[in-house]
């Protein structure tokens, strides 16, 4: 299965409007074929990331939502996806994919690193931005992501010159990349091809995270 059909995204519009357990109840046996579907795509992905990065494990998540905690009590969610761990303590960062009929995307990098590598992180564009500002403005980067996106603070952390050159990517809390899709580019006949190229464009932006988050400051390993 290289491609995304449509009845998957028939189905998944029709359990946005029947988000009741009885509806999945009845129609269950459509949602088990729509899933293994969309499966085996995620398993065709996984076998095209692993021809140019090494990949420790694939987790495709439940259609079951926790609503332990959320306002939004419908059971269910309204799209199918899928995580890809890069493997060893050698290589950060991740790959995402979310099957979405509203808004399909992909993703990568940093989502809510610990104080430890947010430090390290920050500390590192304190000395240098040279490599990073290189690789987010690289005309291969924008072209796929646009921009490096996620959360940031009003003003400098604590410790840092708020007046720092590099006080916009100092400033950030998250350290991501995303690329979004309309339902024609899913239903398309290359969108394997399409999601393996954004993944393989994240690339050098990965190489240079991990390489900050295992060493130190002078460039030595800290990974026994």
């Amino acid at each position: 299965m290289t491609s995304i059909e449509k009845s998957t995204f028939d189905f998944l519009k029709t359990l946005k409007n029947n988000n009741n357990r009885e509806w999945f109840t009845e129609n269950k046996p459509q949602f088990q074929i729509e899933q293994l579907k969309v499966k085996k795509f995620y398993n065709a992905l996984m076998e095209r990331l692993k021809l140019h990065d090494t990949i420790d494990r694939f987790k495709f998540f439940r259609i079951y939502r926790d609503v332990r905690f959320s306002k939004d009590k419908t059971p269910y969610k309204t799209h199918f996806s899928g995580s890809f761990s890069r493997a060893t303590k050698r290589l950060r960062g991740g790959y995402y994919l979310e099957i979405n009929p509203e808004e399909s995307f992909l993703a990568g990098g940093f989502w809510d690193p610990n104080k430890e590598d947010l430090f390290r992180i920050r500390k590192e564009f304190e000395m240098d931005t040279t490599e990073i500002r290189a690789i987010i403005n690289s005309e291969n980067f924008i072209k796929y992501f646009g921009k490096l996106e996620g959360t940031a603070l009003k003003t400098a952390p604590r410790g840092f010159d708020k007046e720092h050159l590099d006080i916009d990517l100092i400033r950030m809390k998250q350290f991501i990349v995303i690329r979004k899709f309309t339902t024609k580019e899913v239903l398309a006949s290359n969108f394997l091809d399409e999601v393996d190229a954004s993944f393989k464009a994240m690339r050098p932006y990965f190489d240079y995270m991990s390489e900050i988050l295992t060493t130190d400051l002078n460039g030595e390993s800290i990974i026994d």
